[in-house]
């Protein structure tokens, strides 16, 4: 699917705010691996390097956003506390930033969130409240109560500096591995590849951008296709943390439209497939947004030959009963 080269929005901002935000988290995130595939790579004729944010402190790269967020705000606004919505990543990530700079926070999920994601949350001190099915009405019910309480919301993704935050993971991929030619991100809200995306395109616009989402929810994808944000229902996916809709006018919107060369959509069955290739070759466990973009890759092998190829392991929370589905070939997408 792809989208041209039309440029839509100047991303020099956020890339800058990336650069910033890289060197004001950098005492309370982990740089993580980017490391090389020699079974990938073999299979794919192509360099391939995944870049592990399942090895970030919280287990996915939401940590980076959230961090920045919270260091963004005025003191006086850390004192009053934070809310946030969360599919279980973006939750966990808020609570332990919150933890670290002694902000109290409460973070709103979805009724069929994972037990694992829940009790990492609780982990880090978050007090965990459940509402909705999908994480568009969670996060538009979140925004209400910390409205109402006078507590600053943090977004999973429509916000700038959520968005600068996530996009240090970019800045990372280029002092590691400058001369990238693919990255492939997974998609939910668009914070990632929007953060991602404007830095390594402003390091080299012709870095192949590929946005990877499951045929379950591909929100992004066909919001993309119809030039704005459109409400559709999402089916039960093994990629629980990329699922759900997007809020209204969201700034990461405009951003995917710059930055995103094209998008690919893959099954349950691809997911698990990758997901399983993975674990076995890495000796590394994921989650299904990771399996999507290790899928997409997979997907779309035969034009990655002889290139320095990056795919961001956004995160590697999954519960148990998922995994051992997965890893059994039970193709199960609830859990």
């Amino acid at each position: 699917m792809s989208i041209g080269s039309k440029r839509f929005q100047d991303t020099t901002g956020t890339a800058q705010r990336a650069r910033e935000a890289a060197q004001r988290i950098r005492d309370f995130v982990l740089e993580t691996p980017l490391r090389h595939s020699i079974e990938f790579s073999t299979a794919l004729g192509a360099n391939v390097y995944f870049k592990l944010e399942n090895r970030q402190t919280t287990g996915s790269f939401k940590l980076r956003g959230a961090t920045n967020r919270l260091l963004t705000l005025a003191e006086e606004q850390r004192q009053r506390g934070c809310v946030a919505a969360s599919s279980g990543n973006h939750g966990a990530a808020v609570a332990c930033a919150a933890q670290k700079l002694g902000v109290s926070c409460i973070i709103f999920v979805p009724e069929q969130t994972s037990t694992a994601k829940v009790n990492a949350i609780k982990s880090y001190g978050g007090e965990v409240r459940f509402f909705g099915t999908d994480g568009l009405d969670t996060e538009q019910h979140a925004r209400k109560f910390a409205d109402r309480q006078g507590r600053s919301y943090l977004s999973p993704y429509n916000d700038s500096e959520v968005i600068a935050g996530q996009g240090s993971c970019g800045v990372e991929i280029i002092q590691q591995l400058p001369d990238v030619e693919a990255v492939f991100v997974a998609v939910g809200g668009g914070g990632l590849i929007a953060g991602v995306g404007s830095v390594l395109k402003e390091h080299n616009p012709d870095i192949r951008i590929i946005g990877c989402q499951p045929s379950a929810s591909p929100v992004m994808a066909r919001s993309i296709d119809a030039g704005h944000i459109i409400e559709m229902q999402s089916q039960a996916t093994l990629s629980d943390g990329t699922a759900g809709g997007i809020e209204i006018g969201a700034i990461t919107f405009p951003l995917v439209q710059s930055v995103v060369d094209e998008f690919v959509l893959v099954d349950e069955d691809q997911i698990a497939s990758a997901m399983r290739r993975y674990m076995a070759c890495e000796k590394d466990t994921i989650e299904g947004a990771a399996g999507v973009a290790v899928a997409a890759m997979l997907e779309l092998q035969n034009s990655l030959s002889g290139q320095n190829v990056v795919v961001i392991i956004c995160g590697g929370n999954i519960s148990k009963t998922k995994l051992e589905q997965v890893k059994s070939g039970e193709n199960s997408k609830a859990s």
